[in-house]
Formats: structure tokens, C-alpha cells, sequence
């Protein structure tokens, strides 16, 4: 544990005095935080039930039905998988209903794609018909980056390598510019929607993207339907929308009868034409380009012939036209369903996944969408015998997540205000079963309790005693299995980056190269992905576990401490960069509000645990209800300089990469911008916040401490 200015012994000793991950190591000494003992072993035995109604034949069947055909938001078969769920909780007696939105999202009218010279040929931009495959005979939805801008473009070739920023800057030292030429680009180490940003904003005609066979084909392994990974045409879909929710209503929800930007004021979109391929065809365009060479090794992909940038001699051009003004706006379909709580029934836990895919989905998302089903079947169950949980649970399934996070986002636009002062936790399920490596990632506040819990959980594989020691083995080097830190890039955005509501992420993964193709399908699922579905049970159980653990604690089983101590080595790490850059900047203050944070903390959760050990029957309200402060207090209206959507001030997704998550976003932004007096604002700004959230942290323990009877009681 790193230490940091002599403080971090304060936090530590409260870590371990509440039962800190290092005692992990023995299962007989897990902790259960924020429950009286005479709850805990009450609370062992609701997990454990929940956990064995969980069970691999539901989920098998929940995955064949929903992955039978491509179901991409805004078609009929997308409306039939709501109406599929909201079916199956309505039969487990959960209050169940759909809630529509209507949308911009232009689906594919014409797409080609033609090597004009040397040597004319039309190319494959379509994915072959397996026969070992039954989900690719029927139709296959077209391969296209959703949100491409529109038209034909035609220009000399030039690769670009990945598409990244500094791709761009090793062209310019060859004096190469992609301005009124055709780019290509290989998927990967950014977000689709920052590659075509990128190309746009150097003037290129157009864009080409493509999978590497490096990245995720035969170089990786045997090729589906063989093995895994990426056939020659397989093809990643995928939208390229920078921003969040649907670009026609940026500010309001899209109700039904919401007022539109129109078509040519919508930010966040292409305006040229982006087309996505496979690397069978991307071969036909760049084994004959030549110009200049590579300017570095790692510019070398895996196709079977030496790259080179460009541009030219060979020309390319690409077209794509996509529905327009009303054809364009289309329904899409949230489903909730939702479990009363018995004693504290406006406290939420939200447990959600996306249930649209780019074609059969069976890993992003039915692999999600199961596992809440799962879940919502069993907590029913168990409702239905009078074991409701305390809070309420919400169960969801969202519409439009590829295309931009769209349904949960306009669902939590419209329902903000109530989100915000009743959800407890987030709990994010995507892509949650492809292989046997579990992962979880989330809110600082969290990270203690997914530990915790996992260390209920039983290995689904079996091959130790609880999922916590199969995750902790998975980085032996490390002294504790780790969790990661939320930016962006699935349903949790909404709750934690725009209302400052604590969220989590969580599932396996493994190997393979069909993501956002026609071979992402049951079929693979059971020859390589999961074939027994010990995933899908494995990922249902330990996300059930934890909201089973955040729906009926005492008290929130938040882990400020825990939370306080990263906030202090990122201030750490901000300092060093800073000597780095030769930068002066004095950041005592923002280091002194994280101490008082985690002063607090540690007073809140030694309050906490004596209270809990001493009291019979106690009222928590109030303690809870400032808890939900603390993490909000760390969110600004006004959001990040360039994103207003991105509120939360302690992670976001980098603008310049968007999956990388970027620790203190608006202060790290200003040292990327060199603007130093903007960057001093900044961390003003964040230590009033700070001292905020410890303000919030002070509320809870003076409920705590108030003598009984007390109106803070």
C-alpha cells in the first residue's frame, strides 16, 4: 500500500479495523460490512439462496431465444426481445413495464465499397454464410459504423495505422496528410468514434476501418467456425457517435413528442462516409499501396504481405447512404421490472444490461441480458415466498446501447431527479460471458464490497473455493485482486459519470474475434465461449450477490476510507507528472481535503461498525441518506470543459482515446491543453468538492452519534 505524506496509516488502520481486504485470505473470516450480527447469518442464507436458484439450463435458454436472430435497435425482432422479457418477469410476479423512446438512428440503405485502381474490382463488404453456423442463413444485418456520414467519397489510400493521435503526428513527420484521400485504419487501442473524429478533422474523404488478423484473427489463433477468432470477412460493426444518448435531443430526454436538432446541427456525428470491413478485403487495398514506409516496426499488421503508408497508387471508393429525416427516427424499448422493498422501498439498487446487439449478440449483450433475467428470476422467487429484499431492486434491459448508450442514457435523462435521490448502486452486466477471466471494475466506494462478496461467490469452474480466490489468482504478483476504475463505454455511464451514483461492472471474458459481427452467436457460444454456461451462471451469481448485499445492509456498505486513499495516490501521481513537466503548482490544498475525506471516513466507519455491533432495533434512515451525498458531492453540473455530459469529476473516459478511463478528468485535461491557470481552478474546484463529500461523511456519523430518540435518528 502506497503511503503517502505519513497520512496513509490513518486510512489503513481503518481498512483493516473494518474488516479490509487483506483478511480475505482466510474464507472463514470474510466480512459482511454494514449489517447488524444478528443480520449476518440471516443475509448468508438469502445469498446462498439466490445463488443456487441461479442455475445453467435458464440461461442456456435464455440465450438461445434471444440470440437466434439480430436484433439491432430499431428492427422488429429488437421490439420482440422486449416484448420476450417483459413476458418472463411478468410471469415471475415482478411489476414489469416497457418504457419507449423514440430516436435518431439511421439505419443502411446502400453500402459499397470499389478499388478503382490499380485494376477495377468491386469488394466484399458483406459476411459469408456459414453452414455450421444457423444464425448467419437468415438475414444477416448489414455490415456499417452507425452515425457514418453520408455520400461517396473517392480518394488514394493511405494506412493510417490505428487512427490514433499520434499516428497522425508520425504522418506528418513524413510529410504525409490524409486531406482528400481515402484513410484505413485498423480497429483497436481507441474508440471507433475518436478514429473517424480523427480523419474528419485532417480532411480526409473518407474512412475505412478494419480488424487486423494481428489483433483478432488467424495470427491470434484458428479462425471461426475452426476456432475462435475473426474469419477473413468477419466484420466489426459499431457506432461512431462521439457523445452519449440520442444526438436529436442533447439536452431532453426523446420522449415522443420531444423537440429535434436537426439532421445538419447534430454534434457528435461523421460527416463523411465510414464504411467497416473485414481484413480479407482490407488486403485488396493495401497490398498494393507503396508511397511512403512504415515509420515505425509496430505499423506492421498481420496480413501476409509489408505494409506501407501511402498514398497511393491505389484508389478507392466507398459510399454510404442511410435512412433520412423521419424514416431515421426510430422506437427503441427499455424493459424494467421491479422488485419492492419490504422496509426501505425508496432506496434503489439498479442492476441493468443492454439487450441490443449488432447482430445475434449472444456475447454483447444476450450474455448480459441472461444473467439479469437469471437474476430477476431468482430474487422473484424468493419474493414470492415473502423473502422481499429491504430496498427496492430494479431490473433493466436497454435499448440502443451500440449506437451510443442510448436507452439507458435518455432513461436516466428522463427519471434524473428521482435516480438521483434513490439509487443506492449501479450494477452494469455487458458482455459478461465469453471465457473463464473474471474482471470487475467500479466506483471507488465499491471496491472493498466487490471483494467482499466475491469471496462468497463459489467458482463457477471449480477449480477453487470461492470466485474471489479464482480472480485473485489471475494476477499472483498483485496483494489483492484488482479492481479497475469506470471511464466510459457501457450503461453505467448514465448513473455514475452524469449523476454520481456509485456502479460497478462485472463478468468473464476470454479469447475469441467475432465482437459486433454475424458470428457472435449462440453457435460460438457453445463450441468456444462459454459451452456449459458455468460463465453465465458464474456472472449472474456474484452480480446477484452484491446487489443482494447493497439491497438489505444496516447501513450502505460504502468504503469511503478505501475511496479517500486512491484519491490521495492520484494526487500523487498528478504531482509527479507535474515535476516531470516542470510545472509548479501547489496541490497542498486539494491533498489536505482528500485527508480530511479520509479522516472522516475512517471516524464514519469505526462509528459505524460499533453501532452495528452494539444496537438491537435502530433507525438508519438519515445515515443512509447522507451517505448517498458523498459521491454526488464529487460531481459539477457544469460537467468537464468540452463534455457538459461528463459530471463526475474523479474518472472519465479519455476524450482523446474513449475506452481509456482518465483519472481527475478536468484537472488532467488542462495539463494535456497546457493551460495552467485552468488547471488551478481545477483543483480549487475539486478540493472544495472534496471537503464537500467529507461534509456529507460528517452528516452521516452525527446521525450515527446522536443520542437515541434524537431527530437525527
Amino acid at each position: 500500500m502506497l503511503c503517502l505524506r505519513g497520512f496513509c496509516y490513518l486510512i489503513a488502520a481503518a481498512l483493516c479495523a473494518t474488516g479490509g481486504s487483506t483478511s480475505l485470505a482466510a474464507q472463514d473470516a470474510v466480512p459482511m460490512t454494514g449489517f447488524t450480527p444478528r443480520r449476518v447469518s440471516v443475509q448468508r442464507q438469502y445469498e446462498s439462496r439466490i445463488r443456487a436458484l441461479i442455475d445453467t439450463a435458464h440461461a442456456r435458454q435464455w440465450s438461445r431465444a434471444l440470440s437466434a436472430e439480430p436484433h439491432v435497435a430499431g428492427t422488429p425482432r429488437q421490439r420482440w426481445t422486449a416484448r420476450y422479457v417483459d413476458s418472463l418477469t411478468r410471469r415471475w410476479g415482478l411489476e414489469s413495464r416497457i418504457d419507449s423512446f423514440l430516436v435518431y438512428l439511421p439505419h443502411p440503405l446502400t453500402l459499397a465499397l470499389r478499388r478503382i485502381a490499380p485494376q477495377p474490382q468491386d469488394l466484399t463488404i458483406t459476411e459469408p454464410v456459414l453452414e455450421q453456423d444457423p444464425a448467419t442463413r437468415g438475414q444477416i444485418f448489414p455490415a456499417f459504423n452507425g452515425y457514418s456520414g453520408r455520400g461517396s467519397a473517392m480518394g488514394e489510400v493511405v494506412y493510417v495505422n490505428y487512427g490514433l493521435i499520434e499516428d497522425y503526428k508520425l504522418l506528418d513527420s513524413l510529410g504525409v496528410s490524409v486531406a482528400g484521400k481515402i484513410a484505413v485504419a485498423r480497429y483497436g487501442r481507441s474508440f471507433r468514434g475518436i478514429k473517424a473524429r480523427e480523419a474528419e478533422q485532417r480532411g480526409a474523404a473518407g474512412l475505412i476501418l478494419f480488424s487486423d488478423p494481428a489483433d483478432d484473427g488467424y495470427v491470434r489463433g484458428d479462425v471461426y467456425p475452426e476456432g475462435p477468432f475473426r474469419p477473413e470477412f468477419g466484420v466489426q460493426r459499431g457506432s461512431i457517435k462521439n457523445g452519449r444518448g440520442d444526438p436529436s435531443t442533447p439536452t431532453t430526454p426523446s420522449t415522443w413528442g420531444a423537440p429535434r436538432v436537426p439532421e445538419d446541427e447534430m454534434v457528435g456525428i461523421a460527416r463523411i462516409p465510414v464504411l467497416p470491413v473485414g481484413y480479407g478485403t482490407a488486403a485488396e487495398l493495401l497490398r498494393d499501396v507503396r508511397g511512403a514506409n512504415l515509420p515505425d516496426q509496430d505499423w506492421q499488421g498481420g496480413l501476409p504481405f509489408r505494409y506501407h503508408v501511402g498514398p497511393g497508387p491505389v484508389v478507392a471508393e466507398l459510399t454510404v447512404e442511410t435512412e433520412r429525416g423521419l424514416a431515421a427516427m426510430h422506437a427503441i424499448y427499455n424493459t424494467i421490472a421491479i422488485i419492492p422493498g419490504s422496509t426501505n422501498p425508496d432506496e434503489w439498487v439498479v442492476i441493468g444490461a443492454h439487450r441490443d446487439a449488432w447482430g445475434p449478440g449472444a456475447i454483447d449483450n444476450v450474455s448480459g441480458t441472461a444473467s439479469v433475467l437469471e437474476m430477476a428470476r431468482a430474487f422473484g422467487l424468493l419474493a414470492a415466498e415473502g423473502s422481499r429484499p429491504r430496498r427496492t431492486i430494479v431490473f433493466a434491459t436497454w435499448d440502443a446501447e451500440e449506437w451510443g448508450l442510448i436507452g439507458s442514457w435518455e432513461w436516466v435523462e428522463q427519471h434524473a431527479d428521482e435516480l438521483s435521490a434513490k439509487v443506492v448502486a449501479y450494477i452494469n452486466q455487458d458482455a459478461v460471458a465469453s471465457g473463464q477471466t473474471f474482471g470487475a471494475s467500479g466506483a471507488g466506494a465499491l471496491k472493498k464490497l466487490l471483494r467482499e462478496t466475491m469471496a462468497e461467490v463459489p467458482d463457477p469452474f471449480g477449480d477453487h473455493a470461492t470466485l474471489y480466490r479464482h480472480w485473485r489468482d489471475q494476477t499472483p504478483d498483485d496483494a489483492e485482486a484488482g479492481v479497475g476504475d469506470l471511464g466510459g463505454g457501457s450503461d453505467f455511464v448514465g448513473f455514475y459519470n452524469l449523476l454520481g451514483i456509485p456502479a460497478a461492472n462485472l463478468g468473464f471474458g476470454g479469447s475469441g474475434g467475432v465482437y459486433h459481427s454475424a458470428y457472435d452467436s449462440y453457435a460460438w457460444m457453445r463450441r468456444f465461449g462459454d459451452p456449459d454456461y458455468r460463465a453465465h451462471r458464474g456472472a449472474a451469481q456474484s452480480a446477484g450477490t452484491l446487489a443482494a448485499r447493497l439491497s438489505n445492509a444496516d447501513v450502505l456498505p460504502y468504503d469511503h476510507a478505501g475511496l479517500a486513499l486512491q484519491i490521495l495516490e492520484l494526487i500523487a501521481d498528478l504531482e509527479s507528472d507535474l515535476e516531470d513537466r516542470g510545472w509548479t503548482l501547489d496541490l497542498e490544498r486539494l491533498r489536505n481535503a482528500a485527508q480530511t475525506l479520509g479522516r472522516v471516513a475512517a471516524e464514519f466507519q469505526a462509528a459505524r461498525d460499533a453501532a452495528l455491533a452494539a444496537t438491537g432495533q435502530r433507525r438508519w434512515t438519515n445515515v443512509n441518506r447522507s451517505l448517498l451525498r458523498v459521491d454526488k458531492e464529487l460531481t459539477r453540473v457544469e460537467g468537464l470543459t468540452d463534455r457538459p455530459w461528463m459530471r463526475n469529476l474523479l474518472f472519465a473516459a479519455d476524450r482523446d482515446n474513449g475506452y481509456g478511463n482518465m483519472p481527475l478528468p478536468a484537472i488532467r485535461e488542462a495539463l494535456r491543453d497546457n493551460d495552467q491557470a485552468r488547471m488551478a481552478r481545477e483543483v480549487a474546484d475539486l478540493a472544495i468538492r472534496l471537503q464537500g463529500a467529507a461534509g456529507a461523511l460528517g452528516a452521516a456519523l452525527a446521525s450515527i452519534e446522536a443520542p437515541a430518540g434524537s431527530t437525527l435518528q
